[in-house]
C-alpha cells in the first residue's frame, strides 16, 4: 500500500477519472491518504485585462467545488488546484509533497501525442514516485 497517493484531474470530456479514483482507492489501503489534483493552465498576462476582475478567483472555486463532488466519500482525501503545466506540475508536486504514488486517467494515444507528447507521458517520464497509468 501507498502513504500518499495523487489523482491528477483533467475535467476534459474524453478522460474517465472513476477508474483512477477506484484504483487509488485500493493502492492508499486503510491508512494512506489521496490528493486529487487539478492543474489550470496560466492565463497569459495580456489576456487577463479581458477578463472580469474575479474570474481566476472564481474559476479556482468553481474547480475545487467539483473536485469535492469527485472525491465523494473516498477516505483521508485532499483537493488542490494549482496553476502550471500540467505534465510538469505535476510531478513537482508530487515531489513536493510527499507523494509515492500517482494514478493518472489517460486517453489513448494519437498521433499528436507522438509528436507532442501528452500529460500522461510526462508524468510517467518525470514523476518521482510511480506511476499507475488508467486508460
Amino acid at each position: 500500500m501507498y502513504a500518499h497517493v495523487l489523482v491528477p484531474i483533467s475535467f476534459d470530456a474524453d478522460r474517465d477519472t472513476t477508474r483512477a479514483l477506484a484504483a487509488a482507492r485500493v493502492l492508499a489501503g486503510p491508512s494512506g491518504r489521496i490528493s486529487l489534483l487539478h492543474v489550470q493552465e496560466t492565463v497569459p498576462p495580456y489576456a487577463l485585462g479581458y477578463l472580469p476582475a474575479d474570474y481566476l478567483a472564481e474559476t479556482r472555486a468553481d474547480l475545487e467545488r467539483a473536485l469535492m463532488t469527485l472525491a465523494g466519500d473516498l477516505p483521508r482525501v485532499s483537493v488542490h488546484v494549482v496553476d502550471g503545466h500540467a505534465g510538469r506540475t505535476i510531478s513537482d508536486w508530487a515531489a513536493q509533497n510527499a507523494v509515492d504514488c500517482i494514478v493518472v486517467a489517460s486517453h489513448r494515444p494519437g498521433m499528436q501525442d507522438l509528436l507532442l507528447g501528452s500529460t500522461a507521458t510526462t508524468v510517467v517520464r518525470h514523476a518521482p514516485c510511480a506511476v499507475h497509468v488508467m486508460r
